[in-house]
């Protein structure tokens, strides 16, 4: 029984003092994180990837627009389009 006992609060101490250490070095690691991620470097290179990006959408919705009944083709080459696709006045407005 004392052999028991002795085992049970060995891993109550070993838990605690785990999660301790784990927290403590959880932190580290998002310290680190947040410093790589708001660092200069990778700021321009989310910058750059998030402009190639709509420039690679614009380009595929005109090659699509291209390739569609002229009705729809309409619909993605109107110029009151956002960048997320909605037109502003509606896009069922015109009976599609």
């Amino acid at each position: 029984m004392g052999t028991r006992i002795t085992f049970v609060a060995g891993l109550a101490v070993g838990y605690v003092l785990g999660a301790k250490a784990g927290r403590e070095r959880y932190e580290q690691l998002a310290k680190a994180t947040r410093s790589f991620v708001d660092s200069t470097p990778v700021q321009s290179a989310g910058h750059a990837a998030a402009g190639f990006g709509r420039d690679a959408s614009g380009k595929a919705v005109q090659k699509i627009g291209e390739h569609l009944p002229e009705r729809v083709g309409r619909h993605l080459r109107h110029d009151g389009h956002s960048h997320n696709g909605s037109s502003a006045h509606g896009r069922y407005d015109d009976g599609l």
